[in-house]
């Protein structure tokens, strides 16, 4: 006895059935253009956590490992480099001030963009001769959220970005905050990272 012809109906059935398994279900899916319902935290305070998941990125790049001092004492993290030419020690350190504004448009033109630091901050970082070496970073970013980031299967962008310069001697001029002026070629990436950690680890300044 033969059922060729039910076993071939019956093969069909379950091609047809794996197809609509495999098919996402179109109504569980949020239209493209929907705008996300983002919690209630202050920009501010989001702006601050955006910088900070940026320095995570570049030290994880550049093989330093990062700790936060407590108290804060007007430093936010510090950041170690381990490496073989290394003189002044087998692990280097050095101090990092994260600032964040959106006041500052993205890419900005010419050899540098003004940044204003409230004198007290500047004091801090401007402090000269010292032993750990402090550097300020300062991120600059869209004003509206849904601007920050954009995901893909193959990169994350975290826009726009981060610049940093040392301030060491650096004169306060203001009555309570003082102008300064960050280059705007000293993008701070893993590569930034990893030569101001060679310099400080021979001696010298980052």
């Amino acid at each position: 006895m033969q059922f060729s012809g039910p076993s071939r109906g019956f093969t069909g059935f379950g091609r047809l059935l794996e197809m609509a398994i495999a098919q996402p279900e179109q109504g569980g899916l949020l239209p493209q253009r929907t705008p996300p319902h983002r919690g209630t935290l202050a920009t501010t305070a989001c702006m601050e956590t955006l910088q900070v998941g940026y320095l995570h990125a570049v030290a994880a790049a550049a093989g330093c490992s990062l700790s936060q001092p407590f108290p804060d004492n007007g430093i936010d993290w510090h950041v170690s480099h381990s490496a073989p030419g290394h003189t002044v020690d087998d692990e280097v350190t050095i101090k990092v001030q994260l600032k964040c504004t959106y006041q500052i448009p993205p890419n900005p033109p010419g050899p540098a963009f003004s940044f204003t630091l409230d004198n007290a901050h500047l004091e801090k970082l401007a402090r000269s001769p010292v032993s750990v070496h402090k550097i300020l970073v300062v991120m600059l970013v869209p004003r509206s959220q849904d601007d920050w980031l954009r995901a893909s299967h193959d990169r994350l962008d975290l826009r726009h970005c981060c610049y940093w310069i040392n301030l060491a001697g650096h004169r306060i001029t203001g009555r309570r905050r003082t102008t300064v002026r960050i280059p705007t070629s000293r993008i701070f990436d893993d590569r930034a990272l990893c030569e101001i950690m060679t310099r400080v680890g021979t001696g010298g300044r980052p």
